[in-house]
């Protein structure tokens, strides 16, 4: 497919703003219809978000999922464990981590889902999508300064709380569509054999 007359090139940026952990840039463009245009953005290094499924001996599955506050919307949100790639960082990697920092537990199987881009307006951030299994419980390792709560739910207690307004974190919306695609038969996920993180 020919896609030439939506592409815009960049003709010059600015940096406006280096933080820690975001970077802003205001760039000039010219449109496909040859007239100018300013795009601002921030460059994001990336994340991972993690669906760990909690299998019981029956077969019953509950999932692992977090409340946080998140201070630029003002309110506790509920999420599936998620956090930003390192420099250089393997999504696997990363995704292992996270997990075992933010709720205690490791995985012996992982499989990737997909990718997303949550906010293709003003930012290039991605976000890998992981699933986890085989999960076993061990201690938290929270960041300094980070607050949060582990919990279980059920599937059908996520799908309820997308539909009535209780989770509308973009990301976790995306997990739970995954989810629901997987357990359908829909979706396939390839399933790998990886070592507990210690």
């Amino acid at each position: 497919m020919d896609e030439r007359h939506l592409i815009e090139e960049k003709l010059d940026s600015e940096e406006l703003f280096k933080g820690h952990f975001l970077h802003a840039f205001r760039d000039t463009v010219r449109l496909p219809d040859g007239q100018r245009a300013v795009r601002e953005y921030v460059r994001h290094p990336g994340a991972v978000m993690i669906v760990p499924l909690l299998e019981d001996a029956h077969g019953g599955l509950r999932l692992v999922l977090e409340r946080q506050f998140r201070y630029p919307v003002g309110r506790v949100m509920i999420e599936f464990p998620a956090g930003k790639l390192d420099v250089d960082e393997d999504a696997l990697c990363c995704a292992r981590r996270e997990l075992l920092e933010e709720t205690g537990y490791s995985a012996t199987h992982w499989a990737k889902a997909g990718l997303i881009h949550p906010v293709i307006a003003y930012s290039t951030e991605y976000i890998e999508i992981w699933f986890a299994r085989g999960l076993s419980l061990g201690a938290r390792r929270l960041d300094v300064g980070e607050f949060l709560d582990v919990f279980t739910s059920t599937a059908d207690e996520l799908m309820r709380w997308c539909a009535d307004g209780t989770v509308t974190d973009a990301k976790t919306l995306a997990a739970a569509l995954w989810l629901h695609q997987v357990r359908a038969g829909n979706w396939s996920l390839d399933w790998q054999a990886v070592a507990p993180a210690v």
